[in-house]
C-alpha cells in the first residue's frame, strides 16, 4: 500500500531523547517500510526514516530558537499533506483533531490515532462536530470519554525486539523515566524509594510550563544523596539505566492513554510498580510485568514482592504483546479496511465484509469525502492481546 504518516512537528521522529508519539511513528514507519509498503513521512527535516521524507520544517519546534510561532509551520504541514493527499492509498494522521476539516473534505481513505487524553470537556463538542472521523485509540480506557466517537480498532504502541537489552539480574536501584510534571507522579516515586530506603535515579524532561513545579516541589527533594537526577535520557544511556534497575516506578496521578515506558522496562526485564489508572490495567499483567497498586503504601509493599517476580517472564509477557511487528500488522488491517470500504458502493459493503472476511459492522469513514457519515456498527477492537 501507499501510505502517508503524519507526524507532530514538535519533537524529530524519531525524538532525540524524550517523545513518546514521534517515538511510536517512527517504529511504526520503520515496520510498515520492512513489509514493503511505500511509506511517506510527514515530519521534521532533522527527522531520519527509511521511508520518503517530506520535511515540513528544519527540525524540531521544541528543540528550535529560532521558531516563535509553532502554529504557522502546523498549517503548511496540513497544506502539504492536502496537496498530496491523492497518491496514498490511505493517510494515517497522529496530530490530534488539527487536521479533521480538512480531512473532511480530502477523498482519500485516513484514519487518526488519538495519542492524548479524551476526558476534557472542551473535547467533547469537537469530537460531536466531527463524529464521521474514523479513529484509533490507543487503549481501551482512552476512548471512554468519547464512546460515541467512529473507533476503527484498538491498537497497543509497540517497540522493536531488538530496541531494549534484556537484563536477567535485577539492580539495586529504582527508577523512574518520563516527564517532570504533577501528573506524572514524581513526587510519589521519590516516596516510595525513601519509604523501602533504595536509591532512585530520574531520567526526566522539564517543559518550560513544568519549571515551576520542578522548582518549588521537586527540587528541594533532590538533596539526599541517594536521589539522582539524570535530566532526559535517551538511546543506551536509557536501555542500561532501565536495564540495570530492580524496578520501576510508574505512579501516575492520571487517566494516561498509554505508558511507553512501561513497555521499555518489560522489554528489559525489569518489573513495573505502576498506579491503577488509565491503560495501566490494559497493559500490565499483575504478578508478572511487575504489581498494579492504588498509592505509595501498596508500593511499598509490592516491592518487598517484586523479587520473587521471574525477569525472563517480564521479557516473555512484552515479546508476546507489545512488539512493533504485532502494531504494525493491527494498523495494516486497519488501513485494508478503509480503503477497500472506499473502494465499494455503500450498497455493498456487506458482500466486500463477507469477501474480506470481515464483520459487516466493520465501521466504515466517511462516503464520499464530503462529511456525509456512513452507518457504523459497534466499534472492533484490532489490539492483539
Amino acid at each position: 500500500m501507499k501510505i502517508a504518516q503524519v507526524a507532530p512537528l514538535f519533537e524529530s521522529v524519531p525524538p532525540r531523547n524524550y517523545g513518546g508519539t514521534e517515538r511510536v511513528v517512527h517504529y511504526l514507519t520503520e515496520e510498515l517500510v520492512r513489509l514493503g509498503h511505500e511509506v511517506t513521512l510527514f515530519a521534521t527535516g532533522d527527522s531520519v526514516t527509511s521511508a520518503r521524507l517530506v520535511p515540513v520544517c528544519p527540525r524540531a519546534l521544541r528543540t528550535d530558537p529560532g521558531c516563535v510561532d509553532q502554529l504557522a509551520h502546523q498549517v503548511r504541514l496540513l497544506e502539504e499533506v492536502t496537496r498530496r493527499a491523492s497518491q496514498f492509498d490511505v493517510i494515517h494522521f497522529h496530530i490530534d483533531y488539527l487536521h479533521f476539516p480538512v480531512s473532511r473534505r480530502i477523498r482519500t481513505p485516513h484514519v487518526s490515532t488519538l495519542h492524548g487524553r479524551l476526558d476534557i470537556p472542551d473535547l467533547q463538542p469537537l469530537y460531536r462536530e466531527f463524529a464521521e472521523v474514523p479513529l484509533i485509540s490507543i487503549s481501551d480506557a482512552q476512548r471512554a470519554p468519547l464512546a460515541f466517537a467512529n473507533w476503527q480498532a484498538t491498537v497497543y504502541h509497540g517497540l522493536p525486539h531488538e530496541l531494549h537489552t534484556f537484563q536477567p539480574e535485577p539492580g539495586r536501584y529504582l527508577v523512574f523515566v518520563g516527564r517532570v510534571s504533577p501528573e506524572k507522579g514524581l513526587s510519589d516515586a521519590i516516596a516510595i524509594s525513601r519509604r523501602v530506603g533504595m536509591p532512585l535515579r530520574i531520567a526526566a524532561k522539564i517543559d518550560r510550563f513544568d519549571q515551576e513545579y520542578f522548582d518549588t516541589v521537586i527540587r528541594p527533594q533532590l538533596a539526599r544523596p541517594d536521589i539522582e537526577f539524570m535530566g532526559e535520557a535517551g538511546g543506551e544511556a536509557k536501555d542500561a539505566l532501565i536495564g540495570g534497575a530492580y524496578a520501576c516506578l510508574f505512579p501516575i496521578g492520571w487517566p494516561e492513554p498509554f505508558g511507553l515506558v512501561m513497555l521499555e522496562s518489560m522489554a528489559c526485564g525489569t518489573p513495573v510498580i505502576a498506579y491503577r489508572r488509565g491503560s495501566v490495567p490494559e497493559v500490565m499483567r499483575d504478578g508478572v510485568s511487575g504489581f498494579v497498586v492504588d498509592g505509595v503504601d501498596e508500593a511499598v509493599a509490592a516491592l518487598d514482592r517484586v523479587g520473587g517476580l521471574s525477569r525472563r517472564a517480564c521479557r516473555d509477557y512484552f515479546e508476546e504483546r507489545f512488539t512493533a511487528p504485532r502494531m504494525a500488522a493491527d494498523y495494516a488491517r486497519a488501513y485494508e479496511r478503509l480503503a477497500a470500504a472506499r473502494r465499494w458502493p455503500p450498497g455493498e459493503v456487506d458482500g466486500m465484509a463477507r469477501r474480506l472476511e470481515l464483520p459487516s459492522t466493520t465501521p466504515l469513514p466517511a462516503g464520499d469525502g464530503g462529511g456525509q457519515p456512513v452507518a457504523k456498527g459497534g466499534p472492533t477492537n484490532g489490539a492483539a492481546g
